[in-house]
């Protein structure tokens, strides 16, 4: 077994952020599962773990860009497709009505 074999990555287009008028960005975002639990460090009280793969996000400009890093590298994935959205455009009187 290889360190490439526990490895599981997510692949996903993030939504937009709250603040964020218009259609949000077109990149994909690669981010490493978790392979170890979190845990509470005695002296301070916060919380670590000795997986550092979660500190990793990797910004790509396709998915197929995505897909072939983690096929190139020996990383398992799991795609996520984004949620389509309906957007109607209504004009200010329609709120009214």
């Amino acid at each position: 077994m290889t360190y490439n074999d526990r490895l599981t990555a997510r692949i996903y287009q993030p939504a937009k952020h709250v603040m964020q008028s218009g259609k949000g960005s077109d990149a994909w975002v690669l981010e490493f599962e978790p392979c170890d639990s979190q845990r509470p460090e005695r002296l301070m009280g916060w919380i670590g773990s000795r997986d550092t793969n979660r500190q990793i996000r990797l910004k790509f400009p396709s998915k197929g860009d995505a897909i072939r890093y983690a096929t190139g590298r020996g990383i398992a994935y799991t795609v996520q497709q984004p949620l389509e959205r309906s957007f109607k455009i209504r004009s200010y009187a329609e709120n009214f009505r």
